[in-house]
């Protein structure tokens, strides 16, 4: 863990000061706002080219020199960006080569950000250059804390010099055009490419079906990011290589594999913008914590919440004010999850364009007596008391397999189903019914090493690379519990279908063999009968019957016991969910997709099973989770309700003491709508 990131938790926001430069009441009026919310630290200079290099080759630095001296005079720090999110008008007027080309192969006119393509010479020298004078000027300022690289990278380039690149790539990949050939099946449809300037990448009015034609575009565009951010990070690191690096992932974001980022940046950050109040707050909850789950998880190590609104978005279908508790709840859960910081987007509102009517801790009237700035500065006194809570981690005895090139894989199938394959609704459901017990999970890919858990769920594992499937064999084999589901061990990394029995090479650990998965229609379902409870437990919470959708995967035995089957259409009776030993360990395989109580239960089950680790024993109301974190010293327990309405609590203990209320918890107690509550108990 980063030392200077453990000291405390932060506090604090996007701040655009060049926006206000011509108004210095303002950027007065803001460092005294900033102090009385609590805020600590700062994003400065994201946007900022424009206003450092007005005209090429010419710098402004005078008015960034003032930010830094005053918010350091005032004891806030600062995360200082690279400008390159977005460039001026001047370089896309004089180079256009740097603006991106779409698929359809027409390069973009200027506007937007991130308008510009990683590949391109002359992009990489014009931020080297302002990145390097940055550096030499701010890289020892001792407001600066981390580097902030560019903003939510994303997005694809397809002109001729990406074209060469990805040529390139694939050169490196494969060695020849007869291994590419291979390996993309080119023969199907006559597409056998016989010279590599013939390879282009995919294009809606061309090659776009050629599914590991599409898959190396993708790896190739994750790759050529990451390049280009390298490229920044090494840049500013050449000043002062002790100062730390990040760069803001996205929610979700599909276009970049954030696995491949975690060796070349110091730590994670992510920009959490949860649409509350639109459905169950508590599915959206889930949702949210998931992604905490795995930004955490990128690095094994906590992350920052680099942005959030303290209100509304402005950019969603509909801007829905957060309800009173709400920004505090979310807040302390991205903290319990395993974040170091609160932050927004952003300080203060700006005035025109796209983002004017974004939420902000100050609005337009500049006031502190707004309901939104007066939760912020409550939030940043609770951030205060729980600063020990930064020197925690967060510690998992389960592994959820989340991969992103399984999840491109999935998706361009072609079948079982075009629409609503589901990957990540799948991968929730397991989720979800862990974080109802409050047992911490861990996300890894194929590429992470997996020996450490005691329990592996790897749902809709279509996609087998990186020799996964040993690494699965061998924790079952050393006392491991594996969960498989339905589709999974179908293809190899470049989407060639595996000959012979599926789940590839894992169909004797799982003890089925897969012979075929028929696909539901949106109004069909089926269901799952328990015929046997899983053995060794002296009581079970697996009964009955689950409905189930989507896919219905058909399996024979090969060594497995049945623990329930299915009930309707031509494969009645056949298994839905199994249970194989395998070595010292065991392999659990669930052939559909059912409802949420049948995770809720089974996972009852795996976990008692297991012994897995629970901080607290006690059942929650429904909407309520816990979360802890902890050290060699002291354990975190946060308790969250998003259920919308006051709940009463179960007695927690005596060992636990409130940090956050006044609250005893050796009895039962109540716990407000949108409350929080956090406690904390000596370990050992």
């Amino acid at each position: 863990m980063l030392t200077q990131f453990k000291n405390g938790l932060l506090h604090g926001a996007d701040y655009n000061p060049e926006q206000w430069l011509h108004d210095p009441q303002v950027l007065q009026s803001d460092i005294e706002l900033m102090k009385k919310a609590g805020c600590n630290v700062m994003s400065v200079g994201i946007f900022s080219w424009a206003v450092l290099e007005p005209e090429e080759g010419k710098y402004n630095w005078e008015w960034l020199d003032r930010i830094l001296d005053s918010l350091h005079e005032n004891g806030i720090s600062v995360f200082l960006a690279t400008p390159s999110g977005a460039r001026p008008v001047w370089m896309a007027q004089k180079y256009p080569e740097v603006l991106r080309v779409s698929s359809d192969r027409h390069r973009n006119l200027y506007g937007a950000r991130h308008n510009h393509c990683y590949t391109s010479p002359i992009y990489r020298e014009k931020i080297k250059q302002v990145n390097e004078r940055l550096a030499a000027r701010y890289g020892n300022h001792p407001a600066v804390k981390l580097w902030h690289i560019s903003n939510e990278f994303g997005g694809e380039c397809h002109c001729d010099l990406c074209q060469e690149a990805f040529r390139g790539w694939l050169k490196k990949k494969y060695g020849t055009l007869d291994k590419l050939n291979a390996e993309w099946w080119t023969t199907f449809w006559s597409h056998t490419y016989s010279d590599w300037s013939q390879i282009e990448s995919p294009a809606p009015h061309g090659e776009n079906a050629t599914h590991g034609m599409n898959l190396d575009w993708r790896r190739f565009v994750s790759d050529q990011t990451l390049d280009f951010m390298k490229h920044e990070i090494a840049v500013v690191k050449s000043v002062n290589p002790e100062l730390p690096a990040t760069t803001n992932f996205m929610y979700y974001y599909n276009g970049l594999n954030y696995f491949k980022f975690k060796d070349a940046i110091d730590i994670v950050s992510w920009d959490s913008y949860p649409t509350w109040h639109k459905k169950s707050d508590f599915e959206i909850a889930v949702d949210t914590a998931m992604n905490h789950d795995l930004m955490r998880s990128i690095k094994r190590q906590p992350f920052l919440l680099m942005e959030s609104s303290p209100s509304m978005t402005n950019w969603q279908s509909v801007s829905k004010l957060k309800k009173p508790g709400m920004h505090i709840l979310s807040s302390l859960q991205a903290v319990a999850h395993g974040s170091n910081s609160v932050q927004y987007f952003q300080w203060r509102k700006s005035r025109g364009s796209s983002e004017k009517f974004h939420g902000a801790v100050v609005s337009h009237d500049g006031s502190p007596d707004t309901r939104v700035f007066k939760e912020v500065t409550e939030l940043g006194n609770m951030l205060q008391k729980l600063s020990p809570v930064a020197a925690t981690e967060s510690r998992a005895e389960v592994a959820i397999v989340y991969d992103w090139e399984n999840k491109w894989a999935i998706e361009d199938s072609q079948g079982p189903r075009n629409k609503g394959m589901g990957y990540i609704e799948e991968v929730q459901s397991h989720y979800r019914a862990l974080l109802k017990q409050g047992i911490t999970v861990d996300f890894v890919d194929m590429e992470c090493d997996i020996d450490s858990y005691k329990v592996v769920i790897a749902p809709m594992l279509y996609m087998l690379r990186c020799g996964f499937e040993r690494k699965l064999r061998a924790f079952v084999e050393q006392g491991g519990t594996l969960v498989l589901t339905y589709w999974s061990g179908i293809v190899n990394e470049n989407d060639l279908v595996f000959q012979g029995e599926a789940p590839h090479q894992l169909s004797d650990v799982a003890g089925v063999v897969s012979e075929e998965i028929d696909g539901l229609y949106d109004h069909e379902q089926n269901a799952g009968e328990v015929v046997q409870h899983i053995a060794g437990l002296e009581q079970t919470s697996l009964a009955g019957t689950y409905s189930c959708s989507k896919l219905c995967d058909l399996v024979h035995l090969k060594g497995a016991e049945a623990l329930m089957v299915y009930q309707d259409d031509f494969y009645a009776g056949r298994p839905a969910l199994t249970r194989h030993t395998y070595g010292e360990g065991v392999c659990y395989y669930v052939s559909s997709h059912f409802e949420d109580g049948f995770y809720d239960d089974f996972y009852r089950d795996i976990a008692a099973a297991a012994s897995l680790y629970k901080p607290v024993t006690a059942v929650m109301p429904e909407g309520v989770y816990t979360t802890v974190r902890s050290n060699e010293e002291k354990e975190y327990l946060f308790v969250h309700n998003f259920s919308g309405k006051e709940v009463v609590m179960p007695a927690l203990g005596p060992a636990w003491q409130s940090v956050t209320s006044d609250d005893g918890l050796n009895a039962a107690w109540n716990l407000k709508a949108y409350g929080v509550l956090v406690a904390e108990r000596s370990v050992g």
